[in-house]
């Protein structure tokens, strides 16, 4: 790259870079904010090509399996009442849940935490083969405590997907191609789709009848076929993403001060679009640095065996405006945390009071019902996508899906009939599956990348707490009471309104 690409040297050209960048450089490290900006225009002058159309397939991977594996609890569960095997009473009913969300909660930290120490890739391969592994060996459970061990255990995967996945791809995205990230959550609605049908085809076909008295385990078949097909399509995808020619993130690579790799990454994903990159070590070196290859690799060593510590967490706090974002950021995934496992553990309980909406449908209308609702949860998020564009930003986007959905949540409880309750569930799955979308993508956008797999982590681990409550609470609370669905549309609006708070709009922003 030519010496323009270096830091700026006079006022007018500082004030150029600073208004193409998220934060400034009062509120993180100036250097890295400028080698950030270098390293965004390199990847903007390569574009968006195979590698990126690649990488689109791939860590939609993680989309996927994020919702066809929550999914898959859910669809599980009516079915394991064997009375020679896996036994799950009606008074355990939440616990399998509670096995899920406390993996996830794990495994959202842990994978997230480790991006940043040792880099996004190995995470990226590891989560599917643990969620795999683990799902084929669930489907041979012999008893209720072994299902919520390896269910514990394949949810440590799933649950390091997407704050991965997110930070992988937004870091090889040109800037004018952000708005993807919000778009990718399409593979989210897919995964739950997807699982829909798979259970439709082995759960429902293989299974006791619904009204038979004693269920023997070998009458029961379906949802371990169930656990086999969708643990062996897991580890098929994991073998797609292992011979896929996956770069480490330059960001990474960048945020640990090793710019041999980050330009040789570059220079990589440019000859796999078909182009040249100009940038060079040079480039990226603050002035006055040396390029010591042997002194940065015994750094980068003693840096992996390092434990974790509180670094990378108080990075994230840099500056008072940070630290309003994150804090902001963390309450609304909080909150959305609280109120999804609310609405869905109790609504039916409540439906139950007030005419035919949750009387029992055959398998053919219950799985035709459940795909209406999940197919129109992709043009969602491609027009979330598309909106986030527009003058309103993720912000708008964000504050008005969530409020959308407090609003169809509300609407839900006034069902009277299975088909009024379909019509007011379509519109709480669209609204939903767009605010998903921008939450998704808002998250990681606003995190420096050096810091970013910590940051995502905070969040998305928050998420997972507040999920936690949910099943608790049903074990404890009576379960036909109204006030729980109410307290979950009103932690919706509350986060909508939280998030027209967000001190930062990443639209038109470079990434860093």
């Amino acid at each position: 790259m030519s010496e323009s690409k270096k830091e700026p040297e006079n006022v007018k050209e500082v004030e150029s870079v600073e208004s193409s960048l998220l934060y400034k450089d009062n509120e993180f490290d100036s250097h890295y904010l400028h080698q950030s900006k270098i390293l965004s225009d390199a990847i903007d002058e390569i574009g968006f090509g195979k590698y990126q159309w690649g990488l689109l397939v791939v860590t939609g991977f993680g989309w996927w399996a994020d919702n066809a594996w929550e999914t898959s609890t859910l669809l599980i569960i009516p079915r394991l009442v064997e009375t020679n095997g896996v036994h799950y009473p009606p008074d355990r009913a939440p616990y399998l849940l509670l096995c899920q969300t406390l993996g996830l909660l794990v495994g959202a930290v842990v994978w997230s935490f480790s991006a940043d120490i040792i880099g996004r890739k190995l995470a990226f391969t590891m989560t599917f083969l643990c969620t795999g592994i683990f799902s084929l060996v669930a489907g041979a459970s012999p008893n209720f405590a072994a299902i919520g061990t390896f269910c514990a255990l394949w949810s440590v995967g799933v649950g390091g997907n997407l704050p991965v996945d997110s930070a992988i791809f937004l870091e090889a995205l040109p800037s004018n191609k952000k708005w993807i990230l919000t778009a990718m959550s399409a593979w989210w609605a897919l995964g739950q789709l997807i699982a829909n049908v798979v259970g439709w085809g082995l759960i429902a076909n293989y299974s006791c009848p619904s009204d038979a008295t004693t269920c023997l385990k070998e009458d029961n078949k379906g949802w371990r076929y169930y656990l086999f097909t969708l643990g062996a399509l897991t580890l098929i995808l994991f073998l797609i993403r292992f011979v896929f020619p996956l770069y480490e993130s330059p960001r990474f690579y960048l945020g640990i001060g090793d710019y041999e790799k980050a330009v040789s990454v570059v220079h990589g994903i440019a000859k796999v679009n078909g182009k040249t990159s100009s940038l060079t070590v040079e480039d990226l070196k603050p002035h006055g640095e040396e390029a010591s290859t042997t002194h940065r690799e015994n750094v980068l060593i003693k840096e992996k065996l390092k434990k974790f510590n509180a670094s990378h967490i108080r990075e994230c706090f840099s500056s008072r405006k940070m630290t309003l974002s994150l804090i902001l950021v963390v309450a609304t995934w909080s909150l959305v945390g609280m109120a999804f496992p609310l609405y869905y553990t109790f609504l039916p309980y409540y439906l139950e009071q007030r005419g035919n909406a949750s009387k029992p449908l055959s398998v053919r209308e219950t799985y035709r019902n459940s795909l209406i609702i999940l197919v129109i949860g992709i043009p969602a998020s491609l027009i979330a996508g598309i909106l986030v564009e527009f003058r309103i930003g993720r912000k708008g986007v964000l504050s008005i899906s969530l409020l959308l959905t407090g609003v169809f949540l509300f609407c839900s409880t006034t069902a009277k009939t299975s088909n009024a309750y379909l019509g007011w569930n379509c519109g709480f799955s669209f609204a939903s599956n767009m605010m998903y979308g921008v939450l998704y993508a808002y998250t990681p956008e606003v995190m420096p990348a050096k810091v970013r797999g910590t940051g995502v982590g905070i969040a998305a681990a928050s998420n997972r707490v507040f999920g936690v409550f949910s099943p608790i609470i049903a074990i404890y609370a009576n379960l036909k009471t109204s006030a729980p669905i109410f307290a979950s549309g009103a932690l919706f609006f509350v986060a909508g309104v939280l998030s027209l708070l967000f001190p930062y709009e990443p639209r038109g922003k470079a990434n860093f």
